[in-house]
């Protein structure tokens, strides 16, 4: 089972603060102060390398966000050009290859309800 991360750095912060205020002087398990905080240092480094990757992450997603809303834009562009020109249109086959449906494949939407509830499509 994992640990949860808070709580090494919530015994190593409360231990340090402990130590520093009530017995600075004093060696435990044969270390100072000073040689305690020197072995616990990559934790507390290595907690300040993944929050300022966090935030990396976030303003790279935030980045990413704002350049999709020109994609979008620009997609929007494209397609619609594409769905104007005369040789295209909304029925040609670059249109479709585009991800979209052929106006002459849709579908009417109309839906005839039978009294057994059952649903024909009328095309």
């Amino acid at each position: 089972m994992a640990i949860n991360p808070k709580v090494p750095l919530e015994r190593l912060t409360r231990t340090q603060s402990a130590w520093t205020s009530l017995r600075p002087q004093k060696s435990f398990a044969g270390m100072t102060l000073d040689q305690f905080n020197e072995k616990t240092a990559p934790s507390l480094t290595a907690r300040a390398t993944i929050a300022r990757l966090e935030n990396e992450l976030i303003a790279a997603q935030n980045q990413r966000d704002d350049a999709d809303q020109v994609t979008i834009e620009t997609l929007k562009l494209v397609v619609n050009a594409v769905k104007g020109d005369i040789d295209e249109g909304e029925d040609g086959e670059l249109y479709e290859a585009m991800g979209y449906v052929r106006t002459s494949e849709r579908k009417s939407g109309l839906a005839r309800r039978s009294k057994a509830g059952v649903t024909t499509a009328k095309a």
